[in-house]
């Protein structure tokens, strides 16, 4: 049997940052990965460059059943910290809209940045590896396909069920389940969201057309763009408040945020011109047309009395929308819920009740917004867990 100090299941980014602040300290580091290849959600993230991180990062841009939970981590190991160790690298990026920062080249430069960090320090990463059980005894008892491992302290970095094609499992659900650690129900965040064919059978040839919107839902609301699909809405907008609704909700698009459009209309009340033709200055021109159709279809300003462009206005600036459900984990960039927070210590990761096992990056309830929060997260927690093990 094999004695190691730390074994990490999972070499995604919580994991590889823990493996290398945890080996600085000196541990003996063992980095178990059934993929045959590491960090496949920083490779593939930002169409391949990689939003590693946001310069607005902070502890209100996360979803927590308790809030509080994520401030010990993200105060301590902090975006500019993560930026250093780019910057130490001389890995060129670049600050797109929102505070979001990317690689400007690939983020295989991460991951060969990671890697060699963790080379420094004599962490071992076994890929292809994958883990059949793990027993409790004196230490922690773990069995994969080819050997037996024991050690004191055992991190779970096995993200989430977004992106099952990179390997996502619900494997840390699991596990907690069997040391009897709760877990807040999961759903997929940051998601595209669908609606009935009939509810939008008017906009099914508008696959493709975007539109700078607010979408709301719950008390929260995000101003991006909105782009029209096949099967509903996606676009950032729409992926952050994905994130916040749940079955049943309604969400609420104002489709002209800025604007005093009951003036614009007034402003024109006694005109023969289509509404559609002035509208069109403001949205496209084919999804106006479509929604239109929705309510009333276009007409000559000067027949609509000023109570209909009233509810024209109320129609344009809150567009009730009823999604049918999202289009699963196979789409979502992010899974919502996870171990519960009341179970983990927030400075060190570690599970209250079961001294030794950590809980670190996605698999926890933490969900960051859309933009490189989640990468933060991941650098945080696993910083934090290093610091323990």
């Amino acid at each position: 049997m094999n004695q190691t100090d730390v074994i990490i299941i999972g070499a995604g980014a919580a994991g590889l940052m823990c493996a290398i602040e945890a080996g600085k300290r000196g541990r003996r580091v063992v980095v178990l990965e059934h993929n045959s290849s590491v960090g496949e959600k920083i490779r593939i993230s930002g169409g391949g460059r990689c939003n590693f991180t946001n310069i607005n990062a902070n502890p209100a841009r996360y979803i927590s059943q308790n809030p509080h939970f994520s401030k010990s981590a993200l105060a301590r190991y902090t975006q500019t910290n993560f930026i250093s160790l780019v910057q130490k690298y001389n890995i060129p990026y670049q600050e797109r809209k929102l505070g979001q920062l990317f690689c400007d080249a690939s983020a295989e430069q991460l991951i060969r940045m990671l890697l060699e960090e963790c080379r420094k320090v004599n962490v071992e990463i076994r890929t292809d590896c994958h883990v059949k059980s793990i027993h409790r005894l004196d230490n922690f008892h773990i069995v994969t396909d080819n050997s037996l491992l024991k050690t004191l302290s055992l991190v779970i970095a096995t993200g989430g069920l977004s992106i099952p094609k990179l390997g996502a499992t619900p494997f840390g659900f699991k596990i907690a389940e069997e040391f009897g650690i709760n877990s807040i129900p999961l759903k997929p965040g940051l998601v595209p969201l669908k609606f009935s064919s009939k509810h939008f059978e008017a906009f099914k040839d508008l696959s493709g057309v975007s539109i700078e919107a607010e979408a709301a839902c719950n008390g929260i609301s995000f101003r991006e763009n909105i782009l029209l699909t096949h099967r509903g809405l996606s676009g950032p907008a729409i992926l952050q408040i994905s994130s916040y609704w749940n079955e049943g909700d309604s969400i609420s698009v104002n489709l002209l945020p800025g604007i005093d459009v009951l003036n614009v209309l007034t402003k024109s009340h006694q005109s023969k011109r289509q509404i559609a033709t002035l509208l069109e200055q403001f949205l496209p021109s084919r999804f106006i047309r479509a929604w239109l159709e929705q309510h009333g279809g276009s007409k000559p300003m000067n027949r609509f009395s000023l109570s209909n462009l009233r509810t024209i206005t109320e129609a344009l600036t809150s567009w009730q929308l009823a999604p049918t459900g999202t289009e699963g984990y196979e789409k979502a960039e992010v899974t919502v819920g996870g171990i519960d927070t009341l179970e983990l210590s927030s400075k060190t990761m570690e599970a209250k009740k079961v001294p030794g096992l950590y809980f670190i990056g996605e698999v926890v309830d933490v969900t960051g917004w859309l933009g490189g929060y989640n990468f933060q997260w991941a650098w945080s927690s696993g910083w934090a867990a290093g610091q323990a093990v």
